[in-house]
């Protein structure tokens, strides 16, 4: 009896998520032909065929999907051995994969890596930028360790590690046409006000909640791919936003152009590590939290 092996599990998990032997290869750093090779060998170790191939598509059989869901689960629990294995070097050595989502790691990384680097020289630290839904994904793929997020976020069988707040402030262009010099409220400004970043980014999510905009019509139809063109939106006088304490080290802030005010009422979310739960590395992943604070605890208020 022949058992596939661990990387035809990987290559074929790739084809099923990709749909698409070009670019599930490519995602594998391997050909096209010794990506197909190697899905073929698969599929005569475990005596049949788990995708229909066609010149422009691939259609997952049956037996494939069962295979895949079931691969799923070796790969993860492959990831718990190496887990396991890397629970008996000392803390904080060796390599250790950790995703963040574009609001947050642009801003810690520059204090976290160097404080990293000299506390655990030992340690080498992979950093992966991503939405919240693509690097929770990836964390129960096996392919992070851990993930850095804004929290409230829907996740299941993980545990999380809460940080610190991450409080919202309000920004407007100088002289902005909108609040016509008064105090920001909700309930006064007008229809498409408020701008906010596109669909999928958790930030406009937390925003929404943590400042209470109940009414979609004072949402502006304009909205922002980065924090850096939602910035240039409201220099623009395009409308006024919600922006965290932690983004306003970007030296935008600097400008006159931007006015920078607190809110009136406690808006924030909150910042936090995620991993899979049962992991032997908790131990590291908290201590990682500890660094991840000591690093930027002169920058910003974590409380």
């Amino acid at each position: 009896m022949h058992f596939p092996t661990i990387k035809q599990l990987r290559y074929f998990n790739a084809l099923v998520e990709y749909n698409h032997f070009g670019k599930a290869a490519e995602s594998c750093f391997v050909s096209q032909s010794a990506f197909s090779v190697a899905i073929k060998e698969l599929e005569i170790a475990l005596g049949g065929q788990l995708v229909d191939r066609t010149n422009k598509s691939v259609t997952v059989t049956n037996l494939g999907r069962e295979i895949y869901q079931q691969s799923l689960t070796v790969m993860s629990e492959m990831k718990k051995m190496l887990d396991l294995a890397h629970g008996n070097l000392s803390p904080l050595s060796g390599k250790l994969s950790i995703g963040m989502i574009p609001t947050i790691g642009p801003f810690v990384m520059p204090d976290l890596l160097p404080y990293m680097q000299q506390h655990y020289p030992d340690l080498d630290l992979e950093i992966h930028e991503g939405k919240s839904a693509d690097i929770y994904e990836q964390l129960m793929r096996g392919q992070l360790d851990v993930i850095l997020l804004a929290l409230p976020y829907e996740m299941r069988s993980v545990e999380t590690l809460t940080l610190f707040k991450d409080r919202f402030h309000l920004i407007s262009s100088a002289n902005n046409q909108w609040l016509k010099g008064h105090k920001f409220n909700i309930d006064d400004v007008e229809e498409g006000t408020i701008l906010l970043l596109d669909d999928g980014h958790c930030l406009r999510d937390h925003a929404i909640s943590a400042c209470h905009i109940k009414n979609v019509d004072k949402v502006s139809q304009f909205t922002a791919s980065s924090l850096l063109t939602l910035i240039e939106m409201v220099k623009q006088d395009l409308g006024v936003s919600f922006i965290p304490e932690m983004s306003m080290k970007l030296p935008l802030f600097n400008s006159k152009e931007i006015k920078v005010d607190p809110l009136e009422f406690d808006a924030y979310r909150e910042i936090g590590l995620a991993w899979r739960k049962g992991s032997t590395r908790d131990k590291e992943f908290k201590m990682l939290g500890d660094c991840l604070l000591s690093s930027i605890e002169d920058k910003i208020n974590l409380y």
